[in-house]
């Protein structure tokens, strides 16, 4: 072994001695990591065997990429993809900048108290569950005792059977995501935000400089990097919307825009027991997720010097 491996593996030994505590500490989550997120790892064979129960993931019939193509060419295919694409990117677009603003301008805001008492009503929503949520948005949107028709009807406008019209889903369900989460996700910008030096606040006050000015010069610069590390993430995870919401939402005339990808698969995979398809359903959302997730962390390193890795 030479003297490069030698003071490598010694310098290893003091830091791993140094930090020994921070590794204890570790130690639990990796361990959950490793139980909950790797060894599942292993039913990924599913989606290339036929499964069959009694013989178990290894003795099951090898099939290949049988169940790949057989999605391919299903007419749920081009469907599912484009609504789960219009959906994420939709609330993307939507959801992604508006806890954003809205840090920027509480933060600007000189009111401490009243500051406080409007984060508290942002964050409430997100404590909210999403069958209570979604049992909410239908009762308000109901056509007989919706509070927003009886609304609509106070000012001479007929009833609305919001659900029932596919045209109104996807706003329906990305802005009732936005009301829900962009008070609590703009926690992450406020804790960015209380990292810049108040110095620089009082040096640009005295040069003359607006509140407009602040932001757009100190505080919006400063959460850059925290913001474009989310966008990353979101982007990496465009096609996995979450199913809860959009199951409990769905009905059989909004089912053109409602059905993705999560909620094909749960029908086909749990409800139809077709599991192996599922499965390589499931993996093929994974593998473009991964890749989008590569891309973008890529183009974001050239474009603004931030990224992942």
């Amino acid at each position: 072994m030479d003297s490069t491996a030698i003071k490598r593996k010694s310098r290893f030994a003091r830091v791993l001695k140094r930090d020994a505590s921070l590794w204890l500490f570790c130690i639990p989550g990796i361990i959950l990591t490793f139980i909950f997120s790797y060894v599942p790892m292993y039913g990924i064979l599913l989606a290339f065997k036929r499964f069959n129960a009694r013989a178990g993931i290894w003795g099951s019939e090898w099939q290949g990429l049988y169940y790949f193509k057989r999605f391919f060419d299903s007419p749920y295919f081009e469907s599912t993809i484009w609504n789960t694409l219009v959906l994420s990117l939709y609330g993307l677009l939507v959801s992604f900048p508006i806890p954003i603003i809205l840090a920027l301008l509480l933060n600007s805001f000189q009111h401490k108290r009243y500051r406080k008492v409007i984060q508290t009503i942002t964050y409430a929503p997100n404590f909210i569950s999403v069958v209570v949520m979604c049992g909410m948005i239908i009762l308000f949107l109901s056509p007989t005792i919706g509070v927003i028709n009886s609304v609509l009807e106070f000012f001479g406008i007929d009833a609305v059977n919001f659900m029932a019209k596919k045209e109104y889903w996807r706003h329906i369900y990305v802005w009732s995501g936005v009301w829900q989460s962009a008070g609590w996700s703009s926690v992450i910008f406020f804790a960015a935000l209380a990292g810049i030096s108040p110095e620089l606040h009082e040096a640009a006050r005295c040069d003359g400089a607006t509140k407009f000015q602040l932001i757009r010069y100190i505080d919006f610069p400063s959460i850059l990097p925290t913001a474009t590390i989310l966008l990353i993430l979101n982007c990496g995870s465009i096609l996995s919307i979450g199913f809860e919401k959009a199951y409990l939402l769905q009905n059989n005339l909004n089912l053109t825009v409602s059905e993705i990808i999560s909620t094909y698969v749960y029908k086909v995979g749990l409800i139809n027991n077709d599991i192996s398809y599922s499965t390589a359903i499931g993996l093929f959302n994974t593998v473009v997720n991964l890749v989008l997730l590569l891309a973008v962390n890529k183009a974001a390193d050239k474009l603004s010097g931030n990224s992942l890795w």
